[in-house]
């Protein structure tokens, strides 16, 4: 079994919710096969409380999150990644920066619960919904054998896992 740890950067519009906790997600459920990180393109600076109460449920150190710009990961002294996955409409269809070592690129759709309207419970309602959505693919996600397939076999793999996924490019 490879000893290699995948590097994922999800990514999203303000990195407040589902790109921060695909992020907490993927670092609890990989079990040191992955490292996860989240980044924003426009990011609000505040990761959401919402997203924050969801998150608590796994135990994921929260102190470790914030709500930061994609710019931070496409410096030359930060970890390569091998993958980079939008999780959100607007993301999917921006200009990203060049990212060092040409990590495989996917799009995994989840509506935006921090638009969610109307009470309290209906907004914490959305916020869960989408926290399983996106609890699911990275689950899947995870349960790839990684070390044993080929970069497009790969490509395909984790664009599948949401049905609604459009793929962004393979470089």
């Amino acid at each position: 079994m490879s000893d290699k740890v995948y590097n994922v950067l999800f990514l999203c519009t303000g990195n407040s919710a589902r790109s921060i906790m695909a992020e907490a997600l993927l670092n609890t459920m990989g079990h040191g096969r992955f490292r996860g990180f989240s980044a924003g393109s426009f990011p609000t600076g505040v990761v959401h409380p919402l997203a924050l109460e969801q998150i608590r449920e796994t135990s994921y150190p929260l102190q470790n999150l914030r709500s930061k710009s994609w710019n931070e990961f496409a410096a030359t002294d930060v970890p390569e990644m091998d993958f980079i996955i939008t999780v959100c409409d607007d993301a999917a269809g921006e200009i990203c920066p060049v990212w060092p070592g040409h990590p495989l690129t996917a799009h995994w759709g989840f509506a935006d619960p921090a638009l969610a309207e109307g009470s309290d419970e209906v907004k914490r309602a959305a916020f869960h919904h989408v926290f399983r959505q996106i609890m699911g693919c990275v689950s899947n996600f995870v349960a790839l054998p990684l070390p044993m397939l080929e970069k497009n076999a790969i490509h395909h793999a984790i664009t599948a896992l949401n049905p609604e996924a459009q793929s962004v490019s393979v470089q």
